[in-house]
């Protein structure tokens, strides 16, 4: 049965719910040898590309070396996850060469694993050329097989209890895990603002929700969370020629949510996978960030 890419919602568990585990598994090895033969054999096969974050957005076929590499990677991470005896993790990957600010990775996920001993990843990824962005939950192999710009995933281990609390959401419904979600996107969105979100700002406005579900409802009150946890947003020196090409050519970068203030003194606060992994040890969230490279 072939389907294209869907949005995280109830169709896709519902799907998932009807197969057997051995059926899974083996339509799971099957979709992989036959995109690698694909690859291999025609140099013809192109993934979806129509949703990322923290990549690229040009159009662009993988050759086989990426695919194989990009599998690897996702085999190697699954396999240190295990013996981490972790069931939630916060996973990143490196999309995007951002070395001239200073940041090593571009996107964060949140991964867990289910009952079935497979790990998973429920993150914000943006339309390639729009303004908006949808929630989504991928295996491993889609989570690596985007075009990356370096073969290295990191992860930070939370703590016992904040496992616990994202757990239980990560494992509910879909409108709990996406009810702080905003759809209008900007890649540079303003950290405490509330007119864009960035894919590595809903993971984090997600971790305060489940830190205190009964009390946190909106995106306001997860961001006071965060502050009063003693958060600190990464940023970034762009100037003004380099702030006006952005939202000039790209449809997903916007500033005018950034006070004018910072904003003119080309001082750009977003969330970044960096600040939030140095912030996680630094609150007594997390454990220091794991780093695995092929």
């Amino acid at each position: 049965m072939r389907r294209a890419p869907t949005n995280f919602g109830t169709y896709e568990i519902e799907y998932r719910a009807r197969l057997s585990r051995p059926r899974r598994m083996l339509r799971a090895i099957l979709q992989v040898f036959a995109a690698a033969a694909a690859v291999v054999l025609a140099g013809l096969f192109l993934f979806p590309l129509n949703a990322h974050a923290g990549r690229s957005c040009e159009q662009q076929k993988p050759g086989a070396a990426a695919v194989i590499k990009g599998m690897q990677l996702a085999e190697r991470t699954a396999q240190g996850l295990d013996a981490s005896g972790a069931r939630v993790v916060l996973l990143a990957r490196a999309g995007q060469d951002l070395s001239k600010y200073g940041l090593r990775y571009s996107h964060l996920g949140l991964a867990y694993k289910t009952d079935a001993g497979t790990w998973r990843v429920v993150h914000k990824l943006n339309q390639c050329g729009t303004a908006v962005a949808a929630i989504y939950r991928q295996g491993l192999g889609d989570f690596f097989l985007d075009d990356l710009w370096r073969h290295e995933a990191a992860w930070v281990i939370p703590a016992p209890a904040v496992q616990a609390q994202l757990l239980a959401v990560l494992n509910d419904s879909p409108a709990r895990i996406t009810r702080l979600h905003a759809a209008p996107y900007s890649i540079v969105s303003y950290a405490w603002g509330h007119k864009y979100q960035q894919s590595n700002q809903w993971a984090i406005e997600m971790l305060a929700a489940a830190m205190e579900p009964g009390t946190i409802r909106t995106r306001e009150q997860a961001q006071a969370w965060l502050q009063f946890k003693g958060y600190e947003p990464g940023v970034l020196k762009l100037g003004p020629l380099t702030r006006l090409g952005g939202r000039v050519g790209s449809a997903n970068v916007a500033f005018d949510d950034h006070p004018n203030e910072k904003r003119f003194s080309d001082r750009i606060e977003t969330v970044t996978v960096d600040s939030v992994f140095a912030w996680l040890p630094r609150a007594g969230l997390g454990a220091a960030p794991v780093v695995l490279k092929l």
